[in-house]
């Protein structure tokens, strides 16, 4: 049985794409980095005794502002006088004479990493959430063409699924479960490497799990038995997974015990 889908005589709006993931908005992130960045840019160049007066007026200032109740809760300003206070501390530490440099900083050079790790990162989160959305595509146009038994499954086509799902508001793909299925049964597509069968069992629902297991049990009792000849295994499987799977398991030992 397929998912109902629309006459492939009309063609469908582009449906909607994969979300790109995009960084939490954080006002309180953002207002502890600008005081963190200004407090180095102002320090740069700055000895111990310039650092430390310096960090006597924002004392200064914390004090003003803890008296208005509007300013009682800025960030920014708590996070320049905390930077004010460790570049006292670094300087203290250091040889006499010696200047804050950013380049220098330790904390800063790590952060300024952290902060590159974390944009590669998003940038490649958007480039596999663009391929996982084209993959869609294509099983979606394949899907209508009545070709996609005929394809072969690649590495990514489970998440591919799922954004078909998203974009369908949770309806379930019972033929591309169904092909899926069948391919993982019969180690079609990128399920020849035993890899991606194992990682297949965190990637597929139970009921297409549970399908697959129990066609490939069918397939080694009746070895070229037809697709409709077993159209029974996804009915089982999408109704009852469980069962379907403790059918496949008994079938399994059975082989094994006649063997």
């Amino acid at each position: 049985m397929t998912t109902p889908w629309p006459p492939r005589t009309a063609r469908r709006p582009l449906a909607p794409r994969v979300a790109a993931p995009r960084e939490p908005v954080d006002p309180a992130r953002i207002g502890r980095r600008i005081g963190r960045r200004v407090v180095r840019r102002r320090a740069k160049g700055m000895d111990a005794a310039a650092v430390a007066a310096a960090l006597e007026d924002a004392r200064f200032d914390a004090r003003q502002s803890s008296r208005f109740e509007d300013l009682a809760d800025d960030v920014r300003g708590r996070a320049e006088l905390a930077e004010w206070e460790r570049l006292d501390q670094l300087l203290a530490a250091a040889p006499a004479g010696t200047v804050y440099d950013p380049d220098a900083d330790d904390v800063v050079q790590a952060e300024l990493a952290a902060e590159a790790a974390a944009a590669a990162a998003r940038e490649a989160a958007l480039r596999e959430a663009a391929r996982v959305a084209a993959r869609a595509d294509e099983l979606q146009a394949l899907r209508e063409l009545g070709t996609l038994e005929q394809t072969e499954p690649r590495d990514g086509d489970e998440a591919a699924r799922d954004e078909l799902t998203r974009r369908a508001g949770g309806y379930v793909q019972a033929d591309v479960d169904a092909w899926l299925a069948r391919a993982l049964a019969a180690h079609r597509g990128h399920y020849r490497d035993p890899a991606a069968r194992e990682a297949a069992a965190g990637l597929l629902l139970p009921p297409v799990l549970a399908h697959a297991a129990l066609l490939a049990e069918l397939l080694r009792l009746v070895p070229g038995a037809r697709a409709d000849e077993l159209a029974f295994a996804a009915r089982l499987a999408t109704t009852e997974p469980e069962a379907a799977g403790d059918l496949a398991a008994f079938l399994a030992r059975a082989r094994s015990g006649a063997s």
